[in-house]
C-alpha cells in the first residue's frame, strides 16, 4: 500500500505568502479564512479605514515601552 508521508515545513507566512498562501490546504492558519472574509465582506472600506486609524491613534498615545536586554555577566 501507498503511505503518504507528510513533511511539515515551517515557513514564514508573513513574508512567503505575501501574494497568496503557498501551502494552500496544508495552511496552518486556514481556519481564520472564512472569518477574514467574513469581515472584508461585511465592513465598508470606511468602516476600515476608521477601524485603522484609531488603531494608529492608540499607538501614537500610548506611551514607550522600553525594553532592557539581558546582557550575560561579563567576566573579567
Amino acid at each position: 500500500m501507498y503511505q503518504e508521508t507528510i513533511v511539515e515545513t515551517t515557513i514564514n507566512c508573513a513574508e512567503a505568502c505575501k501574494n497568496g498562501c503557498i501551502l494552500g490546504d496544508k495552511c496552518p492558519h486556514r481556519e481564520y479564512v472564512s472569518s477574514a472574509s467574513s469581515f472584508i465582506e461585511n465592513t465598508s472600506l470606511d468602516q476600515m479605514l476608521d477601524i485603522a486609524e484609531e488603531a494608529v491613534r492608540k499607538k501614537r498615545t500610548a506611551p514607550p515601552q522600553w525594553v532592557i536586554p539581558d546582557f550575560p555577566d561579563s567576566q573579567s
